[in-house]
């Protein structure tokens, strides 16, 4: 069952930090973002935090389980909805363990993939 858009922006509403916290839908779930870097996904409507050093240390009860077949297994956050500070900390202290993203490679136009297919 795919996560429902009102369950994402209840994420985004009770983490409280504006437009620094964005999300984007991938699969029929939900990839959510702090600063560009990827912290959480929605899926079935639960919240999966990244694994990491932030969660192992903020909220090591929380359940882990794939948000996906053939993930690995990720805390789910549910329970930390209605705990806004701890759900906020958790979040931005992830992203601060996380890489930042990779630029994007340019993508070539269309008259540079026909230049280089008419080449001998």
């Amino acid at each position: 069952m795919a996560s429902s858009r009102d369950f994402v922006e209840y994420i985004a509403e009770q983490v409280g930090l504006g437009g620094r916290l964005t999300y984007r839908k991938m699969f029929g779930e939900y990839a959510l973002y702090l600063d560009g870097k990827v912290v959480a996904f929605a899926c079935d409507n639960s919240l999966f935090v990244k694994p990491s050093q932030a969660a192992s240390d903020l909220a090591p009860e929380l359940p882990q389980r794939p948000p996906y077949p053939g993930a690995k297994h990720y805390p789910v956050a549910d329970e930390l909805l209605d705990d806004t500070d701890v759900l906020r900390r958790l979040i931005i202290e992830t992203a601060a363990l996380m890489p930042a993203p990779k630029a994007a490679k340019p993508r070539k136009t269309r008259s540079a993939r026909v230049a280089k297919s008419l080449e001998p």
